[in-house]
């Protein structure tokens, strides 16, 4: 059986009011065309669905039943609209990023934190991955926008945009300090008679530091293995070598880090990028837009 929609529309309207002229009023019909429409409906459905009287129309055991699953359709069709009109609005919504350690706190934290001021009813899912976690989340499309750190597998599905460059820099502890310093500037090659701290090789960082050595004869091989950048500076505090790490990280608390002490290279100082990576032809919701405006606006400064 086949009825159209706008009969159980104004089925329903009708009930909700309890009078043909209110839901003509509320809908702009003129309530003989409603009246003519409820009485095909009833004949189509083989039942009276009102009870009319001088006081208005009151549902029958038949309209009940037909009324309570009508009525909880309308209100989610009537959610759906509420919460698509306020997505546009950006009074709701949702946005999901993949964000990697060295992104979040060298470039996007300050960001996420005016989007979150300035439209505090749109949830925010921030996923901690690596770069190869977050490009994989993409393809797959459980993410909306993934905020990464190169290098990285690249592909045709995928839009890739710079967002901001940053200097890395050799750090040693207090205990290597006066050996290191004594021989500044140093190379590559002499950072190796140390212990080498740094990520391992699943790591955007072991892929950017294995070719860069090898380009100076070479080979990058961490004596010791730590699972985030966070992790290599109380590991180099503590003399159990040498690393690289954003130079940023020093910037942010430099009290904090009195006994960290940067090396002075021979060569220059290694430059990474961060990029925000988004599949082609994935529509991105009125948040994300959002979210993305704001990050290449930033990315401009």
């Amino acid at each position: 059986m086949y009825i159209s929609y706008d009969y159980y529309r104004i089925f329903y309207y009708v009930a909700k009011y309890g009078s043909f002229s209110k839901a003509a009023e509320v809908l702009m019909h003129n309530q003989p065309n409603l009246t003519r429409t409820v009485k095909t409906l009833e004949k189509e459905l083989g039942c009276v669905l009102f009870s009319r009287s001088h006081k208005g129309v009151t549902l029958t055991p038949d309209g009940e039943k037909l009324f309570e699953h009508i009525s909880a359709a309308f209100e989610h069709i009537s959610a759906a609209e509420e919460e698509l009109i306020e997505n546009r609005s950006l009074k709701k919504g949702f946005v999901s990023i993949g964000v990697t350690e060295i992104a979040l706190r060298c470039f996007i934290l300050p960001i996420l934190s005016r989007y979150k001021n300035k439209h505090p009813g749109v949830r925010m899912k921030i996923s901690n991955s690596s770069t190869a976690q977050a490009i994989s989340m993409i393809e797959s499309e459980l993410i909306d926008l993934a905020i990464v750190t190169a290098p990285m597998d690249s592909s045709g599905d995928l839009i890739f945009k710079k967002l901001k460059s940053y200097k890395e820099v050799a750090i040693c502890g207090e205990s290597l300090k006066e050996e290191i310093m004594a021989k500044e500037p140093v190379s590559f090659k002499e950072l190796l008679r140390y212990p080498l701290v740094s990520l391992g090789e699943k790591s955007s960082t072991y892929h950017y530091y294995a070719p860069l050595f090898l380009h100076h004869g070479i080979s990058f091989s961490p004596d010791i293995e730590a699972a985030t950048t966070d992790q290599i500076i109380p590991l180099v505090r503590h003399g159990m070598g040498v690393g690289f790490i954003p130079e940023d990280f020093l910037k942010v608390s430099p009290a904090g880090y009195s006994d960290i002490h940067p090396i002075k290279l021979s060569e220059p100082d290694p430059m990474r990028d961060i990029f925000l990576v988004k599949k082609k032809g994935h529509a991105l919701s009125l948040p994300a837009k959002e979210l993305e405006k704001m990050l290449l606006d930033d990315s401009q400064k």
